[in-house]
C-alpha cells in the first residue's frame, strides 16, 4: 500500500522548458534550442559529476551545474550572452513555472491525508524559492535535496533519502516523476513508481518499467482512488 508521495521537482512540478520564454526575448529564434540544450547538459553534468567520484569529492551544487550547463549552451549555440542576460536567466530558473495541473494534485492528496515531498537534485535553497514561488509551501514538505550525501539521482544515496526522511520502506513510497531515466532509477531503488510522460516518449529499453505510466500528474489520484 503506498502510503506517501515523493514527487522530483524540475520537469516534474516546475516545468524547466518556460525559461524559453526569456530567453527567446532575450535571443530571438534560438530561445528553444537554448532551453533544451541547456537542461540536456544539466542532466549530463549531473552524470559526470556523481560517476566520476562516488565519493562525492567532484559534487558541486545543482545551482551551479545549472549555471555551468547554461554557459556551455549559450558559447555551443553561438549567443552572445551577457553576464546580465546570464543573471536574468538563472533568476528565471529560481522562479520556474510549476505546471497547471501540480496545486489541484496537491490539494487532493491533502484533503485524503496523503503526505507529499519532494526529492530532488536540486539544492535547499533552490527548491525553497522554487516552492514558495509556486505558493506551494503549504502543501508539500518534506523538500529533499541530494546535497546531503553530495550524489544526483540516479544514485542510490540520493533516493534512499526518501525512506529515511519518511520513516517507510521505498516500497510504500510512490516516486513520481517526469523524466524516463529518473522513474527507472527510482524503481530499480525500490520505489513505487509513476512516470509521467507528457512528450508521449517511448520507454527506455532497459528491462525495467515503471509500475505505471500515466500523461498527468492527475495520474497520481488513481493510486488513492482504487478499492483496495
Amino acid at each position: 500500500m503506498v502510503r506517501a508521495v515523493l514527487f522530483d521537482a524540475y520537469g516534474t512540478l516546475f516545468d524547466v522548458y518556460s525559461v524559453g520564454l526569456l530567453a527567446e526575448q532575450l535571443f530571438p529564434q534560438r530561445g528553444e534550442a537554448l532551453a533544451l540544450l541547456w537542461r540536456d547538459k544539466q542532466i549530463e553534468y549531473t552524470r559526470l559529476i556523481t560517476m566520476s567520484a562516488p565519493d562525492g569529492s567532484r559534487y558541486r551544487p545543482f545551482w551551479d551545474v545549472t549555471r555551468a550547463a547554461l554557459q556551455f549552451a549559450g558559447q555551443r549555440l553561438g549567443l552572445a550572452m551577457s553576464a546580465e542576460a546570464e543573471d536574468r536567466l538563472m533568476n528565471q530558473y529560481r522562479h520556474l513555472s510549476a505546471f497547471p495541473e501540480v496545486r489541484e494534485v496537491l490539494q487532493a492528496l491533502h484533503a485524503r491525508g496523503i503526505r507529499t515531498g519532494i526529492l530532488s537534485n536540486g539544492d535547499p535553497a533552490m527548491l525553497g524559492i522554487a516552492v514558495r514561488s509556486a505558493g506551494l509551501d503549504n502543501l508539500i514538505d518534506p523538500l529533499l535535496s541530494v546535497e546531503p550525501v553530495r550524489a544526483f539521482k540516479t544514485d542510490a544515496r540520493a533516493y534512499a533519502l526518501g525512506p529515511q526522511a519518511l520513516g517507510l520502506p521505498a516500497r510504500d513510497i510512490l516516486f513520481v516523476s517526469s523524466n524516463g531515466w529518473d522513474a527507472i532509477g527510482a524503481t530499480w531503488y525500490g520505489y513505487t513508481t509513476l512516470w509521467v510522460n507528457r512528450a508521449g516518449l517511448p520507454l527506455d529499453p532497459l528491462g525495467t518499467e515503471p509500475s505505471r505510466i500515466g500523461h498527468s500528474l492527475a495520474d497520481v489520484l488513481g493510486f488513492f482512488d482504487e478499492p483496495a
